[in-house]
């Protein structure tokens, strides 16, 4: 094979772009590191499993992240229990049943949720999705309340400043990212195994369920996986809509309290102590650890499908 100069460089580059980025994220993991280690060295209770949160230098640190933990990955698992079957639904429609002139409009409408800044959807989701949602909110209360999904929580329903309110806008979030990787999943979908089936006799519906969705599973997966990424470290949209709150978290959808991330953001004007801010940066720690899980997770479930490479 002969190699010449423009490919020696662009696989240069190539390598260089792909180190670059792999650097980045161990440096940002190794500072986070540094950061934290002088204020968990002081930390009085367990970070880890300690559910209080006292970051103020002048009365002892005294820091537990599991609440805060809990609240993250409740509000996002909630989030992807909602979006991933609309989001199916969507990426079917459009590469199954929808006419091809009305798929594409469709779809550039379903990505274009994902230009709308985090800010837009939690005024949204504070001034006009949780009124509305306040008398659902009270009616799952009053009637399923005995389910502790639905029981009464540290929020006012009146309100509705809830983790259900922040766990359906995050929902609406996911979609584009989820739609739009199984919608380039589902139409790779071999031909000939469609053509197949539809020599056989096999109706629509048959066809999507015994070749599109096995060829699609793992890719679909993925996606929500990588959705779930996004919901875990969102922060704008969940700081606006839900309360702070001092009650421990209960496992009920009508909590407030803070994510990892909106608690970071909401303390921001206390970190000109480094003692302080080290609290909020290991628990930074924490959140960049498990998304990092979450990710990897994803891409674990694609390797070893070469359809998909």
């Amino acid at each position: 094979m002969i190699t010449r100069p423009g490919d020696k460089i662009f696989k240069a580059l190539t390598v260089g772009s792909g180190v670059f980025v792999v650097a980045m994220i161990a440096l940002i993991g190794i500072f986070l590191l540094i950061q934290a280690i002088p204020s968990l060295a002081d930390n009085q209770a367990n970070f880890l499993f300690g559910r209080d949160w006292d970051a103020d230098p002048e009365g002892g640190l005294a820091f537990g992240v599991l609440d805060l933990l809990l609240v993250t990955v409740f509000s996002a698992v909630f989030a992807l229990v909602i979006a991933m079957p609309i989001s199916l639904g969507i990426a079917l429609f459009l590469t199954q049943y929808a006419p091809r002139r009305l798929a594409r409009p469709f779809a550039y409408l379903v990505d274009l949720l994902a230009a709308v800044p985090s800010i837009i959807y939690g005024l949204w989701g504070a001034y006009v999705l949780a009124p509305a949602l306040a008398p659902i909110s009270t009616w799952l209360n009053e009637n399923l309340g005995f389910i502790p999904l639905f029981a009464e929580g540290s929020s006012n329903l009146a309100i509705g400043q809830t983790i259900f309110t922040a766990g359906i806008v995050l929902a609406v979030m996911l979609l584009p990212i989820i739609t739009a990787i199984s919608r380039e999943v589902f139409d790779r979908t071999p031909p000939m195994q469609i053509e197949g089936a539809l020599a056989l006799g096999a109706t629509k519906w048959e066809v999507v369920r015994t070749t599109v969705l096995p060829f699609g599973r793992a890719g679909y997966i993925s996606a929500s996986m990588l959705g779930l990424g996004r919901a875990l470290g969102e922060t704008i949209a969940v700081l606006i809509i839900l309360s702070s709150t001092t009650s421990h978290f209960s496992f009920t959808l009508f909590d407030g309290g803070d994510t990892i991330a909106s608690k970071i953001a909401r303390a921001a004007q206390e970190f000109n102590d480094p003692r302080g801010a080290g609290a909020y940066i290991a628990a930074g720690l924490v959140l960049f650890v498990l998304t990092f899980v979450v990710n990897a997770f994803a891409r674990s479930i694609v390797a070893g499908h070469k359809e998909y490479e």
